[in-house]
């Protein structure tokens, strides 16, 4: 989350500058301040990838057995999920505090439907990151630049396409289809397969491997 943060801050400081440099401050920059921020984000997630694959050399040289207790799919999954909440909170918090008041949605014409929109954007907004996480520290561990594009390009579509809004079928839409997407291939780079729901929904357990007599072990003759 603190990661998030210093992206956050760097676009922030960029885009003063780019205002105080141009003179003007219109919607026509507003995409490429957009552009800007995803672009940071990302980096700052490598970043973190970085710094925890350093923590993670670190701890298996000081343990006894030469393994870190950390997994790379755990951290993988608390930095997207972190990066998500975080980023969830900002992007929701000026919606609530518009929403205590005063006025009514949609009394000058306006969608009624904007802030359960904004929600499920949010919602999709947290997941996508999640999911961005897994696939993203896979890819840099087994360093597949495709799979590192993918990530970048998924994230600066879902930006784009929220600034079709009010048009909420032309955003929340394809949003939402691509946290699906995205959902089934994080789950597939987690090692998940369908045959494991399986399992799981029908509460099968592995068979218990069978114990070897102590008797058996027995030293070799000469």
């Amino acid at each position: 989350a603190f990661f998030w943060l210093l992206a956050l801050l760097a676009a922030s400081l960029l885009w003063s500058v780019w205002v105080q440099l141009s003179g003007r401050e219109d919607a026509a920059l507003l995409p490429l301040g957009a552009a800007a921020a995803v672009l940071l984000q990302e980096l700052c997630r490598f970043a973190c990838f970085k710094m925890l694959k350093k923590a993670d050399e670190g701890l298996a040289t000081l343990s006894k057995d030469g393994r870190s207790p950390l997994s790379l799919r755990r951290t993988a999954y608390v930095s997207g999920l972190s990066f998500g909440i975080i980023s969830g909170l900002f992007s929701i918090t000026n919606t609530l505090a518009d929403s205590a008041g005063p006025g009514t949605v949609g009394i000058h014409g306006d969608s009624p439907y904007f802030f359960i929109t904004s929600a499920f954007l949010t919602m999709a907004l947290v997941l996508l990151h999640t999911f961005w996480g897994i696939i993203f520290f896979d890819a840099c561990e087994r360093r597949r630049a495709g799979g590192l594009a993918l990530v970048v390009g998924s994230h600066l579509l879902t930006s784009g396409l929220t600034f079709l809004n009010p048009w909420y079928e032309a955003s929340l839409g394809p949003i939402l289809i691509l946290t699906l997407c995205t959902g089934l291939w994080a789950f597939s780079t987690a090692g998940g397969s369908f045959h494991n729901v399986l399992k799981c929904l029908s509460c099968q357990q592995e068979p218990e491997g069978r114990a070897v007599l102590y008797s058996a072990l027995q030293v070799p003759p000469e």
